[in-house]
């Protein structure tokens, strides 16, 4: 058993609306063998794995998993629960997943779990797959260590308890996440505009001088007693002669740590003598060149919260400590207390283990002991001079009891920093009675404070103030999104997709576009392609300055990586057409709608689908409750726009040459549609059916309609606003148009169009993608010779898994069937020249499949057609008014 192919489905997909991994597995000699065939299999992998039992499978109980073990179950299906129970077992809480068998692939089955670290997952498949090969040739498996190294990846990319109390506070807000960098912890929270940056508890509001500040510390307490704050009095030294000084000067004991270091790093307290002075100095040292010899306050240590000018939590730090039982010895005692569970290393927990290092072993000879001491039953042994939560120490929490005086200091503390997110430290004896009162003072201001002390305090309440710092970044309960435009379908999508665009951005919305072509951002390319995918939505969702993201969205794309969005406020689905077949598992129609219709089921606001398409129709019941839908047709009087306006639906259809908003019984004017260039005033029907998903996609957002037609009144079919689409040429009187189709009903389409255009003969230039099944090459060939005067094939220069000259017989074995003359000549600009040469004035000749309109211009440019003269193609290009003088100058031809 083998693993061939591997797939991360980081958006919704085709199998869950979360992120799921994908894998093809080849069983080979371990094919078509069940669980029962294998003597003690299941036993061995029960005993193996017992969390299997928990496994409810398609029988929907506990225990399900492994009765179907008992009753027989394939190999694959045992790699996607075990894949699944060794996720659990690395810490992971997760229990979807899948195994279908390939069509068409013998011995081949998909397998499909859900996953947290991508890292993770696949390892764990790997795992698996060694694991149930093994068991199943009798052979013993070591589990523990391959279980180690999972732990070990999952607390490597695990998250801060500060970044995540943040990250799952925005998630329940419904407030996007996108993980930007996986060693920094860096995130993005919101999307364009509205989007913001966490790393830890700093965020996209922290200002840079104030980090710079809170890490001087002699600077923070010369700012703090500017402002009349109370804090300890201190020097700065850099010599251990300095250090005497200052200590001598403030009177011990005495406070020594590092000028700008952080979590108690290198600070020692309650300094009282030379010796002691001269190991704080070189501890605090180790951090930094520069040392604070400052007071030493008598009270207990607290750190306050502020967030955006208010305090949120306050709580008491108690330094690692164990109490003694009579019996057991200081090291027994903190080696019982590490095993809590709630204990862990670093931050991975809500408490860090206690350590017993050379700062342990000082504080404990300060109490006379040792780590081989045994403390009397009872006694508080202290293990450390600070009370940070990293070292060991413990929170109390004490935001109810803190003096109102003392909560308006700190705020005033953390705006004279100028910090947004500030974790104030104190020293007092008690929190309950002003600082002033009692000789209390701030000792510290910190940037980018942990706050598991106060989400996870060992006593008292918890405060979710990840809940306090998201609601800082989005106030009044906003969810940091911008609208999300979802357009797909098999024809259309990328006219539709810059139709929707180009009025948005008329109407000044910085947008940003993914299509076949590239990303766009406020108009300007930002990258070439066909970027329709995850990424490419990802990268327009991630830019700053976007407001609204008008989103192409291909089956490649979906099938590859998934959504690269969770929600979208409209989804478009223009129609479900033959094309893609045969490819990642999609066989037939009703498969391509299920992949289209994934949009449909993220819509939040509204779905617009065609009402004279039956699958997009079908679509309709996969939309989320609440969801309007919206339908379009050319036809007013169809059956479904027909019903759904009858009950009170909106729609958007054309009567009498006029784009009209149905709502009810009654219609309004949008738009005469021959003041829509990209139609060719009507002439080109496909391009209406775009226009009018582009209006019920702009009236969805709440755009007026006569705002929608006066901006759609300036997009048109040009080489430089829709490339590759409907582009229209004209030289010696030969009409050149320039498309993009690449399937039998888009060949339809832009036939209707030529025809619309000439009384004459239109010849076709035509190819289609190699990667096409035989039968639907086959009828791109028939459709293209029934529907064409003349017919030259070509084939692109990406053969797509054929041999050269393979497409072409295949679009030939269709035309044989066909009325029209064809001839194939495989090179395209080859082929261009052909067709124009066969074209006589008043003729159309469309190049269908277009890729680069650089193969026009080189077709065109040789010598031997020196005749044919287009000038500059972009100039070239047909205006609105010129169409309708062309079909007449044909007519009279």
């Amino acid at each position: 058993m083998k693993v061939i192919e591997r797939r991360f489905l980081r958006g919704p997909n085709l199998h869950a609306l979360r992120p799921c991994f994908l894998a093809v597995l080849d069983l080979e000699d371990l094919d078509e063998v069940p669980s029962t065939a294998l003597p003690g299999f299941t036993e061995r992998l029960v005993e193996l794995l017992p969390g299997l039992v928990e496994h409810r499978c398609s029988v929907g109980r506990r225990g399900g998993f492994v009765e179907r073990l008992r009753e027989g179950t394939y190999m694959a299906h045992i790699v996607e629960h075990v894949t699944l129970a060794l996720q659990n077992l690395a810490g992971h809480d997760l229990g979807f997943g899948k195994a279908r068998m390939v069509q068409g692939m013998p011995r081949q089955y998909r397998v499909v779990v859900e996953y947290l670290s991508e890292r993770l997952v696949r390892h764990a498949l790997d795992i698996a797959v060694e694991l149930v090969s093994r068991l199943a040739g009798g052979r013993p498996f070591e589990l523990e260590a391959a279980v180690a190294q999972l732990r070990q990846i999952a607390s490597r990319e695990a998250l801060g308890p500060s970044t995540r109390a943040i990250v799952e506070a925005a998630r329940r807000r419904g407030i996007p996440t996108v993980r930007l960098a996986d060693e920094a912890h860096l995130f993005q929270l919101g999307w364009g505009v509205r989007q913001h940056r966490i790393q830890a508890t700093t965020t996209s509001r922290t200002n840079y001088v104030a980090v710079e500040i809170a890490s001087d510390k002699q600077l923070t307490k010369a700012l703090l007693a500017e402002a009349g704050l109370p804090v300890p009095e201190g020097r700065t030294v850099a010599t251990m002669q300095d250090a005497s000084e200052a200590a001598r000067a403030i009177g011990r004991p005495v406070v020594v740590k590092p000028l700008d270091a952080n979590q108690g790093k290198g600070v020692s307290t309650a300094v009282d003598n030379e010796p002691a002075l001269a190991a704080a100095f070189e501890r605090a040292r180790a951090h930094g060149e520069q040392v604070i010899v400052e007071e030493h306050l008598e009270g207990d240590d607290y750190r306050v919260l502020v967030v955006d000018g208010r305090v949120v939590a306050a709580a008491r730090r108690l330094p690692p400590r164990v109490k003694g039982d009579g019996r057991s010895t200081v090291r027994e005692l903190v080696e019982r207390e590490n095993a809590d569970p709630a204990r862990g290393h670093g931050h991975e927990n809500v408490l860090t283990r206690i350590p017993l290092d050379a700062l342990a072993e000082e504080a404990l000879a300060q109490q006379a002991l040792q780590v081989d001491s045994v403390p009397g039953e009872g006694r508080i042994v202290r293990l450390r001079g600070n009370a940070n939560l990293s070292t060991g120490g413990t929170a109390e929490d004490v935001s109810a009891e803190m003096h109102p005086d003392t909560g308006r200091a700190c705020v005033r503390a953390a705006r004279k920093i100028g910090l947004d997110i500030a974790g104030i430290d104190l020293v007092c004896r008690d929190i309950r009675r002003p600082l002033a009162e009692q000789r209390g003072a701030i000792i510290e201001v910190n940037a980018a404070p942990g706050i598991r002390m106060h989400e996870h305090p060992s006593q008292g309440r918890p405060h979710p103030v990840g809940e306090a710092i998201v609601e800082s970044l989005f106030p009044n309960s906003t969810d940091g999104r911008i609208p999300v435009v979802a357009i797909t379908g098999s024809n259309g999508k990328t006219t539709t997709t810059l139709a929707v665009a180009h009025v948005l951005q008329r109407l000044g919305r910085c947008t940003g576009v993914t299509t076949t072509e590239g990303v766009f951002v406020g108009g300007q390319q930002v990258s070439e392609g066909d970027c329709t995918g995850y990424w490419s939505a990802r990268a327009v969702l991630s830019s700053p300055e976007v407001e609204v993201a008008v989103l192409e969205t291909a089956r490649g794309g979906i099938l590859k990586r998934g959504l690269g969005f969770d929600r979208c406020d409209v989804a478009v689905v223009l129609n479900v057409q033959r094309d893609h077949l045969g490819n990642d598992g999609v066989e037939t129609l009703d498969d391509l709608a299920e992949v289209k219709g994934l949009v449909v089921e993220v819509a939040r606001k509204a779905v617009v689908l065609n009402a004279q398409d039956e699958r997009c129709v079908a679509m309709a019941a996969r939309a989320p409750r609440g969801c309007e839908v919206i339908y379009f047709a050319q036809d007013r009087s169809h059956p479904v726009f027909a019903r759904h306006l009858q009950q009170g639906g909106r729609g958007v259809h054309v009567q009498q040459g006029i784009v009209m908003l149905g709502h009810g019984e009654h219609d309004m004017p949008l738009v005469d549609v021959t003041r829509l260039p990209f139609t060719l005033q009507g002439l080109a029907r496909h391009n209406v059916e775009n226009a009018l998903a582009a209006f019920a996609a702009l009236l969805a957002l709440d755009i007026a309609g006569d705002s929608i037609g006066a901006a759609m009144a300036s997009f048109t079919s040009s080489a430089h606003q829709n490339p590759l689409r409907l582009n229209v040429f004209r030289s010696c009187g030969i009409t050149l148009l320039v498309d993009y189709a690449h399937n039998a009903a888009a060949y339809r389409a832009i036939i209707a169009t030529a025809r619309g255009l000439t009384a004459q003969r239109v010849i076709g230039v035509a190819t289609a993608p190699g990667d096409r099944r035989d039968d639907d090459l086959a009828e791109i060939g028939q459709v293209c010779a029934d529907g064409f005067d003349d017919v030259v094939f070509y084939e692109m220069d990406e053969f797509r898994g054929r041999a050269p000259g393979a497409t072409a017989q295949q679009l030939e074995r269709g035309a044989t069937q066909a009325r029209a003359p064809w001839r194939t000549v495989l090179d395209v600009r080859e082929a261009i020249r052909e067709a124009m040469r066969r074209a006589r004035p008043g003729d159309v000749v469309v190049l269908g499949c277009a890729s680069h309109l650089d193969e026009v211009r080189d077709a065109l440019g040789h010598a031997d057609i020196a005749a044919v003269d287009l000038g500059a193609l972009g100039a070239a290009q047909l205006s609105p008014d010129a169409v309708s003088a062309f079909a007449e100058e044909s007519t009279a031809a």
